[in-house]
């Protein structure tokens, strides 16, 4: 009841949004290969239910791994990125570059170079959320209390234990923000990888769906997407509050 009354004016304008849309399909007349009715793309989620959570099963495994791996070297290039002045400047530039390459675009060259199994899907979801995971880290890193790490060089701290006792604690709140757009960009990652070839996946389901016309079937697909989407945004947002909670904007 908290989390609707906190999100009330989103969920009133979501539902205002699908009365006009049911609306103008039924006063237009319009044909369930352009334009299916909410009601009709719900008949469709209910009828394919079983079909789509087979598919979402591949979509959501690939994303998870694909965001795994992406956190754990946003981990290792953050720290070095933050452990000498060099280092910084030499990857900031090429990973701010690497985020001009479209991944639509890279893509089909990952597909060439290691085939049509899970790998270039996994490859891709780690593409599209390693950048905000490392730049919100090593900001974070960075941002930290220059007094407390002063007070720490004072005690003849080493590196290692500023960083364990004041650089990362403090870098949580911003770690987190990158992971929440990661996350979120981590599906969206898998179903591109699956789009250009797969034989499961919601990304392979969603192109088989487009050439037959079958418009209902694309939007349950999609809807599918968004759920996963937030269902993974929610998580990570309920574990800020239980690790960061000196952090008051993780409960909004």
């Amino acid at each position: 009841m908290k989390l609707i009354k906190r999100n009330y004016p989103a969920i009133l304008m979501i539902i205002a949004a699908l009365i006009v849309w049911e609306g103008y399909v039924r006063i237009t007349n319009q044909p369930i290969t352009t334009l299916p009715a909410p009601s009709q793309i719900i008949k469709t989620l209910i009828n394919e239910r079983y079909v789509l959570l087979g598919h979402a099963k591949i979509t959501i495994f690939e994303a998870l791994l694909g965001f795994s791996i992406a956190f754990i070297l946003a981990i290792i290039i953050a720290i070095i990125i933050d452990s000498s002045n060099f280092f910084k400047r030499g990857f900031y530039p090429i990973l701010v570059t690497s985020q001009t390459i479209p991944i639509i675009a890279l893509a089909p060259l990952i597909a060439i170079w290691f085939g049509y199994g899970i790998l270039p899907k996994v490859i891709v979801v780690v593409l599209v959320t390693f950048f905000p995971i490392v730049i919100s880290l090593a900001d974070g890193l960075n941002n930290a209390d220059k007094g407390l790490i002063d007070l720490m060089k004072t005690m003849n701290a080493s590196k290692w234990q500023i960083l364990i006792k004041i650089k990362f604690p403090s870098a949580l709140p911003a770690l987190f923000s990158g992971l929440r757009i990661a996350a979120t960009y981590s599906v969206m990652g898998a179903v591109i990888g699956e789009w250009l070839g797969a034989s499961k996946g919601l990304g392979i389901y969603m192109r088989n769906t487009l050439h037959s016309y079958l418009t209902d079937r694309l939007f349950a697909a999609i809807i599918i997407m968004v759920i996963t989407s937030i269902t993974f945004y929610s998580i990570l947002l309920l574990l800020e509050t239980k690790l960061v909670p000196w952090n008051k904007k993780s409960n909004y």
